[in-house]
């Protein structure tokens, strides 16, 4: 009997091998996010019925995933560049303390209005703008950097309204949880504008390509003459924007008492776990806005069927934790590069 003898691949064709390979992998992830959310929605609708799968639970869904995606879309952008942001949670109060001490409250004298948002917003991209300058500049990795920013950013928001929690009294901002449009709360739609805003960045500016180059490898933009600095800088502001935006809305919707320790607490790993889940590597490069709304999706359809199935919060946030290891573990080229810059 014959034995069939291998030959070895050439160099050409093992590369063209290894072309394919990856190309497979990049297919079934991009899809695999999808199929885990569609999955998860046949799964709870199977045990939950009515509960899980009605209009209202769907407005619900819609209204508990304003705030994590406005937190994963700003998020998004600076994982896509290799780096990452701790300072969320920090930004986020700082924002929403600014807004509830500058508008009418039980708490100051001030009364700017909507003028207060500009300014909490504001404070928000200025954090960004540091953190970024001082990440670039000063060669600092951008975790330590926004890690400090979390704890002052919270400094700020305690010193704003200097331990005395403000009560929102205006009436304009009162309102606004319970207005709806078409159905879907006012606050989604909030997040909603901003979404289709971050996509266009992404999709039809040179800042959004820049953005990916950055996250590939930014000798390439450094050898056409492109500020990789100056990339950078502007994607932590615009995380920044995001954050506060967050933080207006948080404490729009938490107008009783809100403040650092009420808003802003426990933002930043589910919105972690949603950018990992849909797909952006940590390693930087890949992933992208459209991928970020499907991983909002998957965290907010798994921790509102959990909450009705009735599971204990430590186990929601375990199975988060298990989310994100499991997308690190599918995502990082391992070996290949720093996952943080």
């Amino acid at each position: 009997m014959a034995t069939k003898v291998l030959t070895p691949l050439t160099i050409q064709e093992e590369f063209v091998l290894r072309v394919l390979q990856t190309n497979r992998k990049d297919k079934i992830m991009q899809y695999a996010p999808v199929i885990v959310l569609a999955v998860m929605v046949l799964l709870f609708s199977a045990l939950l019925g009515t509960s899980f799968a009605s209009a209202d639970n769907f407005r619900n869904i819609l209204n508990q995933l304003a705030i994590p995606l406005m937190v994963a879309l700003g998020l998004t952008f600076v994982i896509i560049l290799g780096s990452i942001d701790l300072s969320i949670d920090g930004t986020i109060a700082m924002s929403a303390s600014f807004l509830g001490v500058l508008v009418l409250n039980s708490t100051t004298d001030f009364n700017l209005g909507f003028g207060a948002v500009l300014v909490a917003v504001g404070s928000s991209v200025l954090v960004g703008l540091i953190v970024g300058t001082i990440h670039v500049h000063l060669r600092i990795p951008s975790f330590m950097v926004s890690f400090a920013f979390l704890h002052i950013c919270r400094g700020f928001g305690l010193m704003s309204y200097r331990g005395h929690r403000p009560t929102m009294l205006d009436e304009a901002f009162l309102a606004i949880p319970t207005t709806y449009f078409m159905g879907i709360p006012f606050i989604t739609w909030v997040s909603l504008i901003v979404l289709l805003f971050c996509i266009f960045i992404q999709e039809f500016t040179a800042f959004g390509r820049y953005i990916y180059a950055v996250g590939t490898d930014e000798t390439v933009l450094k050898s056409v003459g492109v500020s990789v600095n100056a990339v950078k800088i502007k994607v932590f502001a615009l995380a920044g924007l995001c954050f506060g935006l967050a933080g207006v809305l948080a404490a729009i919707r938490n107008p009783l008492g809100g403040g650092v320790g009420v808003v802003g607490t426990g933002l930043m790993f589910p919105a972690q776990a949603a950018v990992v889940a849909g797909g952006t590597a940590l390693a930087g490069g890949k992933g992208g806005v459209i991928q970020t709304i499907v991983g909002v999706l998957i965290i907010t359809v798994l921790e509102n069927g959990l909450l009705i199935l009735g599971v204990s919060p430590y186990i929601r946030t375990g199975v988060q934790g298990l989310i994100i290891l499991a997308a690190v573990i599918l995502t990082v080229a391992r070996g290949a590069k720093v996952i943080s810059k």
